[in-house]
């Protein structure tokens, strides 16, 4: 049990929790900037949490849904207000009602976690910050203390999982509920050279080549809300050729762009019915490089799954390989 200590202060309306762990400050950090590792301890463990959004960056938002065992749902948001990588974050984290909104029926609490380096390991203290005592009671009388101390038992398992998490795994495809997936993959760079390379059309067409033989002739690309973008492939030994067309919808450099996404061809050079795809990508620093996380939502069950079957992680993971070997490396 990683929980050391417990403190409620009537009089600051405040809530501290302490837990030490015996692995590196960057390695704690991580588990909480990374969405596949918060959500395996971000709840009690038969509340199961999927984050579909997560950015660890001033101004970001994290919005997350924990699942019982009977199928009841609970949805909850943070807006990040403070980020010292890897030492401490601010958020404000609330409940939401089921189409994601903020559900007012309940406080909303500030909280603060602050990592420390310790002679065993690492440290960290949460602090939760309630409006009123009448808060703070009734987020206590909901089991808010216990709840905790259950999810924060969870983590120890999971900084201890070096393996799942490390740099070097190839490209992953986790699906979320119904109609998402999220595809994850440490890239060996910086934020902003990932990001460069997700939006710099010069760079794009050096990578972003699917399997060997193949050709990038159109690379409209760019980062500015509105702009419509669009990518051609050509085989150029047959002749193929195919692509994709959309437009950027959000864009915060170079941590967030949001961007549509549907399939033209020469028959179909709008992608005129072709079903639509919102792409989220966030890249997140983390230990040997940056975390690139794409959260995808298609139209629904069955196209997702036709998507996948095309074999799409795997021509992305030859992308990301060209991306690392070819542009970063040189």
């Amino acid at each position: 049990m990683p929980i050391t200590s417990v403190a409620t202060d009537t009089d600051a309306y405040t809530l501290t929790v302490v837990a030490d762990f015996t692995v590196p400050l960057r390695r704690l950090w991580d588990a909480y900037a990374d969405p596949r590792q918060i959500e395996r301890f971000w709840g009690p463990p038969e509340y199961p949490s999927t984050f579909t959004r997560h950015d660890a960056v001033v101004g970001g938002v994290s919005t997350y849904v924990m699942i019982g065992p009977d199928g009841e749902r609970s949805g909850g948001y943070w807006e990040w207000e403070a980020v010292d990588a890897p030492h401490s974050f601010v958020v404000r984290d609330g409940f939401t009602n089921e189409d994601g909104t903020p559900n007012t029926d309940f406080p909303s609490v500030r909280m603060e976690f602050a990592f420390a380096e310790t002679a065993l390991g690492s440290r960290l203290t949460t602090t939760s910050h309630f409006g009123s005592l009448e808060a703070l009671e009734q987020l206590k009388a909901m089991g808010m203390e216990e709840g905790m101390r259950a999810a924060m038992a969870q983590i120890d398992a999971v900084v201890e999982d070096l393996q799942a998490f490390a740099a070097g795994r190839a490209t992953e495809v986790q699906l979320l509920g119904d109609t998402q997936a999220r595809v994850s993959r440490i890239i060996r760079g910086s934020v902003e050279q990932v990001w460069q390379a997700h939006v710099d059309p010069s760079l794009l067409g050096r990578w972003q080549l699917g399997p060997d033989g193949w050709s990038m002739p159109v690379c409209e690309y760019g980062a500015e809300v509105g702009q419509q973008l669009r990518t051609e492939w050509q085989n150029d030994e047959s002749g193929e050729r195919f692509g994709f067309a959309g437009v950027v919808v959000e864009a915060a450099p170079p941590r967030r762009l949001v961007t549509t996404e549907r399939m033209i061809s020469p028959q179909n050079p709008d992608g005129a019915g072709s079903p639509e795809t919102l792409n989220e990508m966030t890249p997140t620093p983390v230990d040997g490089g940056t975390l690139l996380a794409y959260v995808i939502t298609y139209p629904d069950a069955e196209v997702r799954e036709a998507v996948l079957a095309t074999g799409m992680a795997e021509g992305m993971e030859t992308g990301y390989q060209r991306l690392e070997q070819v542009v970063l490396a040189g």
